[in-house]
């Protein structure tokens, strides 16, 4: 199945009017024509049937007939991640996180990071682009890139850590502290890991420290690796 997105679709909708660029990829590329059938979804959860009434690829036109909302996850993941000094690795994550499944992702800029700028434009795409390719209907939330100070000065509910690389502080391993059903929000740091400075003003935030295993993980694979932790935590059936 492939999948195609229109953010404005609402679900009394009962017509796509998908826009020029995507008309002429339905039209044109895909060789699409009037009576085939089209899967849409709005990145809000909703999945739309359609079927093509106007193949034009100016302004492809769609009906719908029938409208489905994505089964809601029961736990929700914010990771805060670090740029990382190559943008293809962080896209890398961005892409197999989507894949994976988190809502929120938070670039924060930290003491030791190398790279101090994101481009929200390309991670959009990339994290859209995710989206379709994993069948998902929820777009993950992308914030502005934000100073880690600021950061832990905003509510932050549910469970929250931090995963750092100090050997000399104590760290419980990450599915240890984990519970069912609820909202987890974890820190992942650069390339350098965080400061001694943001490891302990994170605890003060009542950020727990976790490991994320033995192995010492770059920033990008240590969020894949908490990502998919989470997952595969309440993904397990419990009594």
């Amino acid at each position: 199945m492939q999948l195609f997105y229109h953010p404005d679709l609402q679900s009394a909708d009962q017509e796509v009017i998908f826009p020029k660029e995507e008309s002429r990829h339905i039209v044109k590329v895909l060789r699409k024509t009037e009576g085939d059938e089209i899967m849409v979804t709005n990145g809000n959860g909703l999945l739309f049937h359609t079927k093509i009434t106007a193949a034009s690829s100016n302004s492809c036109i769609a009906s719908v007939s029938k409208t489905e909302k994505e089964q809601t996850k029961n736990y929700y993941l914010h990771l805060a991640v670090a740029p990382t000094k190559m943008n293809d690795r962080y896209e890398w994550f961005l892409e197999k996180a989507t894949e994976i499944g988190i809502d929120e992702i938070t670039p924060v800029i930290c003491d030791h990071s190398e790279r101090k700028q994101i481009k929200p434009e390309r991670f959009e795409r990339v994290l859209l682009s995710a989206m379709k390719q994993s069948l998902h209907y929820t777009l993950p939330k992308l914030n502005e890139a934000i100073n880690l100070k600021d950061f832990l000065k905003l509510k932050n509910e549910g469970l929250k850590f931090i995963a750092h690389c100090e050997a000399d502080k104590e760290r419980n391993p990450l599915q240890k502290n984990l519970k069912p059903k609820e909202k987890v929000t974890i820190l992942i740091g650069p390339e350098g890991d965080f400061s001694k400075e943001e490891i302990e003003s994170a605890l003060k935030s009542n950020f727990s420290p976790v490991s994320l295993g033995n192995s010492r993980l770059r920033t990008e694979t240590a969020a894949i690796v908490a990502c998919h932790t989470v997952a595969l935590f309440n993904e397990t059936p419990f009594d």
